[in-house]
């Protein structure tokens, strides 16, 4: 029985195994993750000469196209569908926006180079190993970003940024590696963004592992404060808030999360101090360039709403606004930048993609709560990582564009990726009652399945 049991699953392996794309697209695709991330064309200039980033994006589509037949099945995805139906949207409404001209000369490019990362991580991450390999890499690159200009300023004053004070005086500010093309804003965005995945896939793990995290952490959260971005301060306490929520030790966790907070303030300088306390007294200095951000987005989305059917057209954002607020300073507001470039059309496609994006992680958490209750394995841990991601993503979306950047179609992708392996691996052990078209497929009575299950 056991040898027929095993030469079942051998052959069960063998035939998954064919379906899988291959290694080297695989191999390939992650020499592109760290190209575009760690940023080799700025480091190398002969590299970066031949557009390596664009004969990247076009050898993976070719090895896809090669294999189609291997994921033909995984486009039916609703997340996937509801990218094709935004990506339609925005070429069939390309005659009726107000800048087509713009959208075809410059700003088509950014988006196909932002979107591609939904198709390249769900579909080239296709086995649990991949998955792993994946994640070490992409928030391995997160942290050497950060690192790297904190080494620089530690050891030659590096500081890449600075903003100006009421006293017409400049105070410095920690932006990324020369290398790299980040802010302030948006290194403390990358910090944000790999201390979900540290804290989640590496603290519970051995004494090793804790060693690694407990090394890292108070460097990205001490490269938060040179930052002084209030922006991304906000996104690691929405990110704070989630792990307290889901601790089962909230006491030690209120200790650490004081003792924290006390070490922070007291290597902060005077300036830094007031600029973050500034988030909840506006006399405190960058008081008043905190509350010209809210009325800056007040603005966007009253600019949105001068064209609001179908807008002015893919990232003509900054355009917009030179020719109706006087102003090119790209939108601080995910919401609003759609709204301005898609319309009321665009938005309400769009938040229905990240819509269903979050819906297959509450699908997942609720079949792990059924069947596999008070477990704490790898996709348990990375479904609450990813949750948490999410709103720290919707959150400080208030605070940042994002329509043709990459990171809600990298996180799309990855939350497609994980929901096939939770199910393909065997971590639902009822795969008669839990299947994958279960988190495919949407619903036909909601409200009557509310009320029969009792949820709220």
């Amino acid at each position: 029985m056991i040898s027929i049991k095993s030469r079942f699953d051998r052959s069960l392996s063998d035939k998954n195994s064919d379906s899988l794309i291959s290694s080297f697209t695989f191999c390939f695709f992650l020499y592109f993750v760290i190209d575009f991330f760690v940023r080799f064309s700025a480091r190398i200039p002969a590299y970066g000469v031949i557009r390596p980033t664009l004969i990247a994006v076009l050898i993976l589509l070719l090895l896809l196209f090669s294999q189609r037949q291997k994921f033909k099945h995984k486009m039916v995805d609703p997340v996937f569908k509801s990218f094709f139906v935004l990506a339609g949207y925005i070429v069939i409404s390309l005659p009726l926006v107000e800048w087509p001209g713009s959208v075809i000369r410059a700003n088509l490019d950014p988006f196909v180079k932002a979107s591609v990362f939904l198709f390249f991580v769900a579909l080239l991450v296709d086995t649990e190993k991949r998955l792993k390999i994946f994640l070490l890499v992409f928030v391995g690159c997160q942290v050497f970003r950060v690192l790297e200009p904190l080494y620089l300023n530690v050891t030659t004053g590096y500081w890449g940024s600075s903003t100006y004070l009421s006293s017409k005086e400049f105070a410095s500010r920690l932006a990324g590696a020369p290398a790299d093309v980040i802010n302030p804003n948006e290194l403390g965005f990358v910090i944000a963004t790999a201390v979900p995945f540290l804290h989640y896939l590496l603290w519970p793990l051995n004494w090793k592992a804790k060693a690694v995290y407990l090394s890292i952490m108070p460097l990205l959260l001490y490269a938060l404060i040179l930052t002084m971005s209030r922006g991304g301060f906000i996104a690691l306490l929405v990110v704070a808030i989630f792990v307290f929520k889901e601790s089962k030790k909230k006491v030690r966790l209120i200790a650490v999360g004081v003792l924290a907070a006390f070490l922070a303030f007291s290597v902060m300088t005077p300036v830094q101090k007031e600029r973050y306390l500034s988030l909840i007294d506006r006399d405190a200095e960058g008081g008043a360039s905190a509350e010209g951000r809210i009325k800056g987005m007040v603005q966007e989305f009253e600019l949105g709403m001068t064209r609001p059917i179908v807008g002015h057209g893919l990232g003509t954002t900054p355009e917009a606004k030179v020719h109706k607020l006087g102003a090119r300073q790209a939108s601080h507001n995910l919401y609003a930048e759609v709204l301005i470039e898609l319309g009321i059309v665009g938005f309400f496609i769009f938040m229905t993609f990240l819509s269903r994006v979050i819906k297959k992680l509450f699908v997942v958490r609720s079949m792990f709560s059924q069947v596999r209750e008070g477990a704490d394995d790898f996709y348990t841990r990375l479904n609450k990582a990813l949750i948490t991601l999410f709103w720290m993503y919707a959150v400080y979306s208030i605070n940042y564009w994002g329509l043709s950047q990459y990171y809600w179609y990298l996180f799309a992708g990855l939350v497609i990726a994980f929901s096939n392996l939770a199910l393909k691996n065997g971590h639902m052990e009822n795969e008669s009652e839990f299947c994958v078209s279960d988190i495919n497929n949407e619903p036909r009575f909601r409200l009557a399945d509310k009320v029969r299950k009792r949820e709220f």
